[in-house]
């Protein structure tokens, strides 16, 4: 079992910045695939941004393509997601999910770990 839990949600107003942190716990963190999601209301939950288990290939959709960027520190069994010039369309709460895999996981379906979610509300 893995156990994830975010942090550093809240409220921003537009042109602002956030940093989440997910920590994990549990089995080892250092081989699996990451990934953040978010989920606005009535919307499906979309992939926005993955990491595999080094750091190595990441991917970013292009709505937040060169303004958030995920990392990892397997030492602290954590990762992150860095997110700058916020506009209100970034709404949503925000899941951090583990895969049993090495790779990057583009689906939901392909994560087997999930935080409770942390939401993120910008303003404009």
């Amino acid at each position: 079992q893995v156990q994830l839990v975010e942090s550093g949600g809240g409220s921003v107003q537009a042109g602002g910045s956030l940093r989440l942190s997910c920590v994990a716990s549990g089995r080892t963190f250092s081989r699996s695939g990451m990934g953040w999601f978010r989920q606005a209301p009535g919307k499906e939950r979309d992939l926005i941004a993955a990491i595999n288990w080094n750091g190595g290939s990441l991917f970013y959709p292009d709505s937040v393509k060169g303004r958030f960027t995920i990392s990892r520190d397997d030492v602290k069994n954590t990762v992150f997601l860095q997110m700058n010039d916020l506009n209100p369309e970034d709404t949503a709460v925000y899941y951090c999910a583990a895969r049993q895999k090495f790779g990057l996981g583009f689906r939901a379906d392909e994560y087997t770990y999930w935080g409770q979610g942390i939401q993120v509300t910008v303003s404009s």
